[in-house]
């Protein structure tokens, strides 16, 4: 009977964490539908914020933009002949929706070689990491959703250099960055 019992809960563990949130927009319900003993979203995204001095907002926002919160997100297959699935546009993988390099570079330089794209928590490190690498290259502040929005959608590099002015998907996805920031961060004020 216990053993059942241990099944069960692991099973059901398990499967709240292969769907995302259903209230994807609301930044109390995330955490509310996310936090239990054995899988504390709003603990990780404190932890990930104390430690790379980026708002909590930012990195829901972040989640929520690039992924949907899915863990397993990829872009979209492109299709040879325009029916055959093909090669993906990109490496982009899970929550961050990191590209292998990106990833690897932050596995090295944090010492976190067995971080997974697929795992929460991992993920918003790797946020915090990347936003704060931008915040230290590109002069961007921490709390510039917007900015810090176009140097994670264009690199860093990519951001100094501006390449993201000849790129509207850029800046239409900054303004719905900086929007989704912002209602998180007035939702977070009022979680209990």
């Amino acid at each position: 009977m216990r053993s059942v019992f241990v099944v069960i809960l692991l099973a059901s563990t398990l499967a709240g964490c292969a769907t995302p949130p259903s209230h994807t927009r609301n930044a109390c319900a995330i955490f509310d539908q996310r936090d239990s003993f054995f899988n504390n979203w709003r603990s990780a995204t404190e932890h990930a914020s104390r430690q790379y001095g980026v708002p909590v907002p930012i990195i829901l926002a972040t989640i929520y933009t690039e992924s949907g919160f899915r863990h397993n997100a990829r872009p979209p297959r492109t299709k040879l002949f325009g029916f055959i699935p093909w090669k993906r546009q990109s490496t982009a993988y899970g929550y961050s929706q990191a590209l292998d390099g990106t990833w690897d570079r932050y596995q090295r330089e944090t010492g976190r070689g067995g971080a997974r794209r697929t795992n929460y928590a991992d993920a918003v490190q790797f946020i915090g990491w990347y936003h704060r690498d931008s915040h230290e290259k590109a002069g961007i502040p921490l709390n510039d959703p917007y900015n810090l929005y176009l140097a994670y959608h264009s690199g860093v590099e990519g951001y100094k250099r501006g390449s993201w002015r000849s790129r509207p998907e850029a800046t239409r996805g900054a303004k719905r960055f900086t929007d989704i920031t912002y209602t998180y961060a007035r939702q977070l004020q009022s979680c209990d």
